[in-house]
């Protein structure tokens, strides 16, 4: 856009100039009309005394002759210039209008009223610019007269030439060029900062780095505040991982104390209560139940606590599912053969991810918790993990009664909770509580995953998971 602007200024001032040129020559022509009536042609002396009158502002004037006898051939002769020259000095130039043409259009009929601006160069290498060819008819003979320019004034303009040739415009290109080559070597070193600071972040989130790792790897000065800010940041949320890690853990302790002491002060009670008092002994299995119930409720807040800040500051390590689906289903082997429920695995080996450990196993115990418990005892629960080059799938299927179409997209909302007054999923444990699946979505989604549940056409209920297989990047 600014080249098209700059163009059109300078072809508007090279026109003023072009024809301020041609006009004084025209009227140099005018002034040596009736001198070349009666001038001998022979005579170059008079003629350049003549025209120095006229060649003090640096402009070389030349004036050309044609003898009759050389109309056919199109020949002219040096008669006259200023400064003087000698003849063989405008060859370049005849040969130049010989080539376009010019010199045959005027040994027609010695007209020419076109505008030429010609660049040409002489045997020793000077260039001249030739800006107006002016014929003269005089007595039936042919003169033409040329003003050419060799000064700087013209000769750096763009009279003669394409635009984009001038020195300006060169110099402007080199310009834009060093600082097009300048802008990308700033934006290739900061690409490559930026580059460092991915690969810091990677060995963070593996856990293969320690403290202050964006600024040692930063080479960019610019980005130093940057990367300090990032330690900042990465020292910030190891501190909070920690804080809940230990309040998780006091908060746990602070809760299970009391609740073992009044497990032991029942022991005494239990045994002075006689077995004929009902209702003393009903009391008492209340008492033990909801004991029961909050001690699982203080075991899966800890859990929940530790779960939440695995996702702010875990190592994410290549991991193979099919050793923690075994690991898994290990956890739940005593309530499995205590229920008759058969556990069919088809794993694949391949299937590694890249993760938090703990995410993971919080991600299988909470989906298996959840199958075992709606499926009906004697019934069975398939795993099925299988991998491809981009993802890891883990299905998890049931023979439970299913959720009712309408609330199946619920699920996974924090706090819900779809279970039977009686049958498979009716018991009363504190694992139901509507935050297993809610966990499960959410640490499936910090890894960059997807979990979805579906009714199985023959009964039961189908969750499947979603992984990529090098994480959430």
């Amino acid at each position: 856009m600014l080249y098209g602007q700059f163009e059109s200024a300078d072809r508007q001032m090279r026109a003023l100039v072009t024809r301020a040129v041609q006009d004084r020559s025209a009227l140099i022509a005018a002034a040596l009309t009736p001198i070349l009536k009666d001038v001998d042609p022979t005579a170059p002396m008079a003629l350049n005394t003549e025209l120095a009158k006229y060649g003090s502002d640096g402009t070389v004037l030349k004036l050309m002759y044609q003898p009759p006898a050389d109309k056919a051939t199109g020949r002219f002769y040096l008669v006259g210039s200023t400064p003087p020259l000698q003849p063989d000095a405008v060859s370049a130039e005849l040969e130049e209008l010989r080539q376009r043409g010019i010199l045959q259009r005027l040994s027609e009929a010695c007209r020419w009223d076109a505008s030429d601006e010609i660049r040409y160069t002489q045997a020793d290498g000077r260039v001249e610019l030739l800006t107006s060819i002016i014929p003269i008819y005089a007595r039936g003979n042919c003169w033409v007269l040329t003003s050419t320019h060799v000064t700087s004034e013209f000769l750096n303009t763009s009279i003669g030439r394409p635009y984009w040739e001038t020195r300006e415009i060169r110099v402007a290109a080199g310009i834009y060029l060093v600082v097009a080559i300048l802008a990308l070597l700033i934006a290739f070193s900061i690409r490559l900062s930026l580059a460092r600071f991915r690969t810091v972040a990677n060995d963070i989130s593996q856990g293969r780095i320690g403290d202050s790792a964006f600024t040692r790897r930063n080479v960019v000065p610019e980005l130093s505040s940057v990367a300090r800010d990032f330690d900042k940041l990465v020292h910030e949320l190891r501190r909070v991982s920690r804080q809940i890690r230990q309040s998780a853990e006091d908060n746990a302790h602070s809760f299970k104390t009391p609740l073992a002491a009044v497990q032991s002060a029942l022991r005494p009670v239990r045994r002075a209560v006689p077995q004929d008092d009902i209702r003393a002994r009903r009391a008492l299995e209340i008492v033990d139940s909801s004991l029961a119930r909050l001690l699982a409720l203080v075991n899966a807040a800890q859990h929940y606590d530790t779960s939440a800040a695995d996702m702010i500051d875990a190592p994410r390590l290549p991991i193979n599912l099919s050793t923690l689906v075994g690991d898994a289903a290990r956890h739940f082997r005593e309530i499995l053969a205590a229920r008759d429920i058969r556990l069919t695995r088809r794993l694949d080996d391949r299937a590694v991810v890249r993760a938090g450990e703990g995410m993971l196993e919080t991600v299988l115990q909470n989906v298996l918790e959840n199958a075992i418990s709606f499926a009906p005892n004697g019934s069975s629960i398939v795993v099925t993990l299988t991998a491809n080059q981009e993802t890891v799938e883990l299905q998890i299927d049931d023979e439970g009664p299913g959720i009712e179409p309408a609330r199946i997209d619920h699920i996974f909302e924090r706090y819900f909770s779809s279970r039977p007054d009686d049958g498979p999923g009716s018991d009363g444990n504190v694992e139901h509580s509507g935050l297993g699946l809610w966990i499960v979505r959410r640490n499936v989604e910090a890894l960059g995953g997807q979990v979805s549940a579906t009714n199985r056409i023959g009964g039961g209920l189908s969750v499947v998971i979603v992984l990529p297989r090098n994480g959430h990047e």
